[in-house]
């Protein structure tokens, strides 16, 4: 395994933000300081750049298997090399579901080379059809560490409470997308004057409040640890912050255009600008960011979900979903960071450390004897956002066209470069 020496740079974990040369050997780090010198095999000048752990993205969708026109896990683990990413959860929503051992060993064997730890949650439910709970045990065994029914919610709140109960026992975090069907009854948008004004269905934000309350009251009574995916609304975010106020083991995330966007591009009637849930307003925007900087709001996620052109060509038919594995650290620093609303720690914290303690992993840090997966970024890189230079099969991105600040430049994975856009 080649050595890297990374000079002159200041790095940037939850605890330390100095400026130091970096020595890496064998896929870890093994010294650090000013005016080392060695023999490297890569020599990278720091100057002006920022070193930071490597980014964990704990919800995307990889499309594979069943779907893979729109991503497959090989294009989907370059697209998260691109951004940074070197570990994911993978989403189970595909064709067929993955509630069995056999998807989840074909996922995991084959991300195995790209430098990326993709992990494969599993479903709650077979078929994710909300009728019978999957077998734990062995989905555990063959390497899963969360389920859900991602794409869909668990609609018989009893069924739930008992996945709840056995994680208990088995230690799988069980993840929540909160939407009721029922009141959601075939809305695309969020309802709300857009939605009025285009004249068409929009998505009750009931739906992701009620939902939340719910999944916070049943882990409340069997003394469980839930996760909430992709905080959109004010009152959502509110609920959560009560919840950990009493001590209910209740963690969270959200993504880069919760607290960037607002419906308001709805009204371009272009179908990238469609997720579930949706784009909200800009009061939801301020309490996303809020959540964000006091704590509530644990980790910043992409959703990243691909879709082909021809598949987001119907504005009204489309289905939900954009991609953000390439865009996550800099719309983050764009919007947060070079806003002053919150520090580079922060961030860290948010992308980097909450993810991976959350499910159990190893916490990266930058330290002498730690892995060597991280990332070299130029914080005050301006770029426009192209969707046709993306890594990944689908190019349906909320931020095209936009000019963003910040960009992540080199990834390291267990001390291979894995991604080196200067090249």
């Amino acid at each position: 395994m080649s050595s890297i020496l990374i000079k002159n740079i200041r790095a940037v974990d939850s605890k330390n933000d100095m400026l130091t040369d970096i020595l890496i050997n064998d896929g870890l780090i093994t010294e650090l300081g000013t005016n080392i010198r060695s023999g490297a095999d890569e020599l990278i000048d720091g100057t002006d750049l920022v070193l930071m752990p490597s980014i964990f993205d704990m919800h995307v969708h990889f499309r594979d298997p069943g779907q893979t026109e729109k991503e497959d896990v090989l294009t989907g683990c370059s697209a998260a090399l691109a951004g940074g990413v070197t570990g994911v959860l993978a989403m189970p929503n595909t064709y067929p579901p993955c509630d069995n051992p056999e998807i989840i060993r074909y996922i995991i064997d084959k991300a195995k080379d790209t430098g990326v730890d993709v992990y494969p949650v599993g479903c709650i439910t077979q078929g994710m059809k909300g009728e019978k709970l999957c077998d734990y045990d062995s989905m555990k065994d063959a390497g899963c560490i969360c389920i859900s029914d991602d794409g869909r919610p668990v609609e018989n709140a009893e069924l739930m409470r008992k996945a709840l109960e056995l994680s208990n026992q088995n230690g799988l975090l069980v993840a929540s997308h909160c939407e009721d069907l029922n009141i959601i009854n075939g809305g695309i948008v969020n309802k709300g004057e857009t939605s009025e004004k285009l004249g068409i269905k929009g998505m009750d934000r009931a739906s992701e409040n009620y939902i939340t309350a719910r999944e916070i009251i049943l882990a409340s009574s069997v003394n469980s640890r839930i996760h909430i995916c992709h905080v959109s609304t004010e009152e959502s975010t509110a609920i959560i912050r009560f919840a950990k106020s009493r001590g209910i083991k209740v963690t969270c995330e959200t993504a880069p255009h919760y607290f960037m966007l607002t419906d308001k591009l709805i009204e371009k009637r272009d179908a990238d600008y469609r997720m579930n849930p949706p784009l909200r307003t800009p009061d939801d925007v301020r309490a996303i960011i809020d959540g964000i900087k006091d704590g509530t709001i644990d980790c910043i996620i992409t959703d990243h979900a691909p879709h082909t052109a021809e598949q987001k060509a119907d504005f009204e038919k489309a289905p939900n979903g954009v991609v953000g594995l390439e865009t996550s650290l800099a719309a983050t620093l764009t919007a947060l960071y070079h806003t002053g609303e919150v520090s580079l720690k922060k961030i860290v914290e948010l992308m980097c450390i909450n993810p991976r303690r959350i499910l159990g992993l190893e916490i990266p840090a930058i330290q002498v004897g730690k892995p060597a997966d991280l990332i070299i970024a130029d914080l005050n890189k301006k770029w426009t956002a192209d969707p046709e230079k993306l890594h990944s099969k689908s190019h349906n991105t909320v931020f095209k066209g936009m000019t963003l600040t910040g960009k992540n430049l080199v990834t390291i994975s267990k001390g291979i470069i894995r991604y080196d856009e200067r090249k």
